[in-house]
């Protein structure tokens, strides 16, 4: 039997898993947590990763690994390799102003959607190099070479041999890498930082592109999304959308998207296609926090919610805990609104979370679908998926068939079997872990409909500029 690892560093932790990799059974695993903070040294991951595999036993008998890391963060680095500064993750919105800056400068959103695909929000790393040039510009001019979160850990999980690598898919997270003739516009690096850079060679899907210290072969790896994708087998038709501590909707597609609206990034995958994306920074810990504003478990809330009727009585329930980045909100803030004596009741409040979250991502998977086709099918994961809550409400919210999977580390899973191709020659075909299917009923969709028109008009009237 051969084995391959996946390694999923993410902004809370880092997952290894260790697959067979014929058939994508996960046969061992381990994890350690990250610091928390929007600003992390990128040695934390490193440290990380040595922790969680720490015992000889994980990685015996695999042949190949690779890492699906958080998409977008800044690695800065000098002339010597060392680190110039902590890095700055994709959730760090300190960068706002500089990304409305650059799309200014190069003459509007289209530009640069027709420039990469994307047009800069916070999150991108084209942003954070403004931020940085700006804030810092001594740590500025002290960077010769930026890596993204997984380029850098593959680089160190290698032993620092040989140039750092990359993938074109979380190369496309960074909003200076054209997906569609695949290379850098160093225009755009200049633009934001003011002098060049040297940025890791970006590697072929299925390309080995180093080894640890110990023989074990390193694929290219990828950004997180492109490596759930991977573990997820996304088909033509189908949108998934995922539920953890952000909230995401993506397809895959033959064609880049060039979205001038900047809500759909135009993403490339892990296999040569495209990974059209929809990405809110608001999802599993909005649950989380109502769950603790109202003392309940995350079960119980569930409950709650589910003991309401749709539409929480009226009660609307904005998501934007953190700011967001889809719709483009920086400074926005969660609200409930429409409060009244009458419904102003713990499970209302807990239907109206639940109810919000979807909704900003089904408003997601409205404009992907206008980027891209039709969509018929949702698969839905992450650790929210496993509410019964969720569950349940989500096929009325996105008026299609839901197919839930079971919780699994699907970025991991992912890597691990890119690797599997990388190592063979051949892309696997694993089997996905579905532990149910929903399909709304005619009363859901009325209901919802009625839901969605006051959340829209709710959403416009407090932020005229997402109408």
């Amino acid at each position: 039997m051969s084995f391959v690892a996946g390694v999923d560093s993410s902004t809370q932790s880092v997952k290894v898993v260790v697959c067979d990799g014929e058939t994508g059974a996960v046969m061992r695993s381990a994890r350690a947590a990250h610091p928390n903070g929007t600003e992390v040294s990128a040695d934390a991951w490193l440290a990380a990763y040595e922790e969680a595999t720490a015992d000889p036993q994980l990685l015996d008998g695999v042949s190949a690994l690779a890492v699906g890391g958080q998409q977008h963060g800044m690695v800065t680095l000098d002339d010597t390799g060392e680190l110039v500064r902590d890095a700055l993750l994709w959730n760090d919105n300190r960068s706002a102003p500089d990304a409305r800056d650059l799309i200014g400068e190069l003459g509007g959103a289209a530009a640069w959607a027709d420039a990469v695909g994307s047009v800069p929000v916070a999150s991108m790393t084209v942003s954070k190099l403004r931020w940085l040039a700006r804030a810092e510009p001594e740590h500025a001019k002290r960077t010769t070479r930026v890596l993204l979160p997984h380029d850098w850990l593959s680089w160190q999980i290698g032993g620092r041999r040989g140039e750092p690598t990359t993938d074109r898919g979380d190369a496309s997270g960074t909003c200076y890498f054209d997906a569609t003739a695949n290379r850098y516009r160093d225009d755009l690096v200049r633009l934001a930082i003011g002098h060049d850079l040297t940025l890791p060679r970006v590697a072929q899907p299925d390309e080995l592109v180093g080894e640890t210290p110990t023989g074990i072969a390193i694929a290219p790896g990828t950004g997180d999304n492109m490596a759930a994708a991977l573990g997820l087998g996304v088909s033509a038709r189908a949108a998934v959308v995922s539920l953890g501590t952000s909230g995401t909707a993506f397809t895959r597609t033959d064609e880049q998207t060039h979205d001038p609206t900047g809500t759909v990034a135009g993403f490339a995958d892990a296999s040569g296609s495209f990974l059209p994306l929809v990405c809110t920074l608001n999802g599993a810990r909005n649950l989380v926090a109502t769950a603790e504003l109202l003392g309940v478990s995350l079960a119980e809330l569930s409950g709650l919610a589910l003991s309401a009727a749709p539409g929480a009585g009226g009660l609307v329930f904005l998501p934007y805990l953190e700011g967001e980045r889809t719709p483009p909100l920086p400074d926005a803030q969660g609200e409930l609104v429409g409060m009244t004596l009458a419904n102003m009741t713990a499970a209302n409040v807990a239907r109206a979370t639940i109810e919000g979250v979807l909704w900003s991502l089904a408003y997601g998977v409205r404009v992907l679908q206008e980027q891209t086709r039709p969509i018929d099918a949702i698969t839905l994961t992450g650790g929210a998926s496993q509410s019964e809550a969720v569950r349940r409400i989500a096929p009325a919210v996105f008026g299609l068939p839901v197919v839930v999977t079971d919780s699994f580390e699907s970025v991991a899973v992912g890597a691990a079997r890119q690797a599997a191709w990388a190592s063979s020659g051949t892309l696997p075909e694993w089997p996905v872990p579905v532990v149910s299917q929903h399909e709304p009923t005619t009363k859901e969709q009325h209901a919802a409909a009625a839901t969605d028109e006051r959340y829209q008009a709710v959403m416009h009237a407090h932020f005229p500029t997402t109408s």
